[in-house]
């Protein structure tokens, strides 16, 4: 068995069954409420039920039917970047 001096520093073992911590990054994500890129965080529920209100509507104007996207909000456009997917115009 090697002899150690008493000088020096033998860190002792992991603990298997300590809580995991946070890194900085992500506790200060979460204080902030938005990510780095200034997008406000939310669940995955969240971001389902704003992405629903992107509608596609028909307007009829004097017979002439003109299919009109709302305008996606930041949150949507990136969402549809991270998926490298254009955002649909039309519903197949």
């Amino acid at each position: 068995m090697p002899h150690t001096s008493p000088r020096q520093h033998i860190p002792a073992p992991a603990d298997p069954v300590a809580p995991a911590r946070r890194s900085a990054q992500a506790r200060a994500k979460d204080a902030g409420k938005h990510t780095p890129a200034g997008l406000p965080v939310t669940s995955y529920q969240d971001l389902l039920g704003h992405l629903s209100t992107l509608s596609r509507q028909t307007i009829d104007f004097a017979g002439q039917k003109i299919d009109k996207l709302t305008t996606p909000t930041p949150v949507q456009a990136r969402a549809f970047e991270l998926l490298s997917a254009p955002i649909p115009l039309e519903l197949r």
